[in-house]
């Protein structure tokens, strides 16, 4: 076993350095021996065959179980070796063969009917709330940051991603918008707070739900930014505006003519759409099965060669697009490092093997962002050409004047206190 393992990781690992104990106690490098070296030692011979047959279940699920322990450096370190190796030649064989067998049934996988779609998020979102205060920012927003510089703290790139999708949707006062995944409301609240808007956010987590109504009942806008527990396919009203932020990944690919005839539908003749999702930027594939098993249950990142086609058919005009790249990026490494830093927090809420499989989703997620492809995409739809103004320089001139309403309410707060 030790010699197909040694065969196996020489394959993967060709720059850099990692030495790998065996159950035996028997010790081997691979790599070329630059960088900072790394290390893992495996618990027992099984753990090493089940990482040959099936890498991409078996790492996570080793890590988990302590099966696969990593004694230099930390499991984000690894992962980012293994990756950065990986993105630089053509998959294995066998590995392609895999992902197409994934890809050819990934309609069942991502079979999210409206019961079934309420259980995936309650796998993830119904978690116990004070997990994610160890990690998030203040304001509980658990999708892509927005890092207008590289010192931006994770709160300030937070929040200027609300400013930066608020510009996009050019909400004037008293109109209705629709958020459709709304999570712990931030956005919607954002959206009532500085853009005056009549704000309806659905949700399918009871958890989520409850935290949403509360704070804007805190907040004295619960007339304003009301939340149901509802799917999006129920909804019935019509909107001024659909914004749609880290939701869409749950959608399922078999239900976007679904998901863009109902927003089509919902959103009023000179109404403006903003979709803000991750992206994989080389085509279709399918939903890494560490990631489907244990994390997001029905969950798949789309290619914009999926994702177009089903917004044609709806009848919707794209009205613009925009990519960001590394931001994702960052704002898991913010997590990351704010997670470990309270490890021991979320321990007491759960366990260890918890904990492992947390921080193995965060720093998965985050050398995936940097090496393996992904990315997140904004797309800003409507009804009709002229919703939004033919130039971009809106954004610079909205996003100003929200910054300055965010400034003057500070200062109010700052004078009451």
């Amino acid at each position: 076993m030790a010699r197909l393992l040694r065969a196996f990781l020489k394959q993967v690992v060709q720059h850099g350095t990692l030495e790998v104990e065996t159950a035996t106690g028997a010790r081997f490098v691979v790599g070329d021996g630059t960088g900072s070296p790394l290390a893992i030692r495996f618990a027992d011979n099984r753990a090493a065959r089940q990482l040959v047959l099936n890498p991409a279940l078996a790492f996570g699920e080793l890590f988990m179980e302590r099966r696969l322990a990593v004694t230099q450096g930390s499991i984000y370190d690894v992962l980012s070796l293994a990756a950065s190796n990986l993105k630089l030649r053509e998959p294995h064989p066998i590995a392609k063969a895999r992902t197409r067998l994934r890809t050819t049934f990934r309609r069942l996988q991502q079979h999210n009917s409206a019961w079934r779609a309420r259980r995936n998020v309650a796998h993830h979102y119904d978690l116990d709330g004070r997990l994610y205060d160890l990690f998030l920012d203040p304001d509980r927003q658990y999708s892509c940051a927005y890092f207008e510089r590289p010192d931006q703290s994770l709160a300030e790139a937070q929040l200027a991603k609300k400013r930066h999708i608020a510009a996009k949707l050019l909400i004037e006062p008293g109109q209705r918008v629709l958020d459709i995944g709304c999570g712990w409301g931030g956005l919607a609240l954002y959206l009532a707070d500085y853009c005056g808007a009549d704000v309806t956010g659905v949700t399918l987590s009871e958890e989520q739900l409850g935290i949403a109504n509360a704070r804007a009942r805190e907040r004295g806008v619960a007339s304003s930014a009301r939340f149901r527990l509802q799917d999006y396919r129920a909804v019935s009203e019509s909107f001024d505006r659909i914004v749609s932020v880290g939701m869409f990944e749950h959608v399922g690919v078999g239900y976007y003519g679904a998901f863009f005839n109902k927003a089509a539908d919902l959103l009023a003749d000179d109404g403006v759409m903003l979709l803000h999702s991750i992206g994989c930027v080389d085509g279709p594939g399918a939903c890494n099965p560490w990631i489907a098993k244990y994390i997001f249950p029905g969950g798949y990142v789309p290619a914009l060669s999926e994702v177009l086609p089903a917004i044609e058919r709806a009848g919707l005009v794209v009205t613009d697009i925009e990519i960001l790249r590394l931001h994702y990026a960052e704002t898991l490494r913010a997590w990351r490092e704010r997670f470990l830093a309270r490890r021991g927090e979320a321990k007491l809420l759960y366990d260890e093997r918890f904990c492992r499989m947390w921080e193995f989703y965060l720093a998965a997620c985050e050398c995936a962002f940097r090496h393996c492809g992904l990315m997140v995409f904004q797309i800003q739809l409507a009804k009709r050409q002229d919703a939004v103004p033919l130039t971009r320089d809106y954004l610079a001139e909205r996003e100003a004047a929200l910054k300055a309403k965010e400034g003057c309410e500070a200062s109010l707060k700052i004078a009451a206190e």
